[in-house]
């Protein structure tokens, strides 16, 4: 597979605060790369970072071969990347249909329409009309990541799609990820639910205070192997060896 974006020493944070140190991560075109990791790992700090909303304090991010950190975060849409951000964060005053139009603002020439989302989302057909304030949770993933679509992404950064949603509602929502990366579209999916990223992705990012603490597919990689990368286990296991060794 082709590289699409390339991620490199990558280190950024908030303000004094340092979420990220030295990350390296790749993502193939046409794959789908979860990245899992407990709350405060620098999971959604990476997405911000990709897309321009946090600033990289050092390293490189290459989509597609060129420079991303030159590319103001405002321009990444053009480029191809779009954002479903934690919350789903729609704009309350706008119908499902205002919100789906929104994301096709700086859209890339491409197949995505309200026509096509709505084949990939049935449950919008009916809400088009209805405003984006009295969704449930899971009507709003949806709206979000039509919104995404709407630019035609080449990438589609996915935060927490399962956050504070129903088991149902959750398997309703990534039922339709097939359709999305069948597509074409290239999936960079960040989820605290470890199951649910074995099931959906071709490799497997974690994340632990920061930093990469493990890579693999969900084919090689053990759940042992997972629970310690996620938890630390064994980075807590070799430091309390060393310090009995020192007594």
């Amino acid at each position: 597979m082709t590289a699409l974006l390339e991620i490199e020493n990558l280190s950024s944070g908030y303000g004094d605060f340092q979420a990220l140190f030295d990350v390296d991560v790749t993502v193939d075109e046409g794959e789908t790369l979860a990245i899992i990791g407990a709350n405060g790992a620098g999971k959604t700090t990476l997405l911000r970072t990709i897309s321009g909303l946090v600033p990289a304090w050092s390293g490189t991010i290459r989509f597609d071969g060129r420079d991303l950190l030159r590319v103001a975060a405002h321009k990444r849409v053009g480029e191809g990347i779009a954002m479903v951000p934690e919350g789903r964060l729609l704009f309350p005053s706008l119908n499902v249909r205002e919100n789906l139009l929104v994301g096709a603002y700086g859209r890339r020439p491409g197949t995505w329409t309200i026509e096509r989302v709505v084949e990939t989302f049935p449950l919008l057909e009916p809400l088009l009309d209805r405003p984006s304030s009295v969704l449930s949770g899971g009507e709003r993933q949806a709206v979000a990541i039509g919104r995404a679509l709407m630019a035609n992404p080449r990438l589609i950064l996915l935060d927490e799609l399962s956050l504070g949603l129903a088991p149902i509602v959750v398997k309703q929502v990534y039922a339709a990820l097939p359709a999305v990366t069948g597509a074409g579209t290239t999936a960079l999916v960040v989820e605290q639910d470890i199951g649910l990223a074995m099931e959906v992705a071709d490799r497997v990012t974690c994340f632990l205070e920061g930093r990469v603490s493990l890579q693999g597919t969900p084919e090689t990689l053990g759940r042992h192997q997972i629970t310690a990368a996620y938890f630390g286990l064994e980075q807590e296991a070799t430091e309390s060896t060393q310090e009995s060794v020192n007594r």
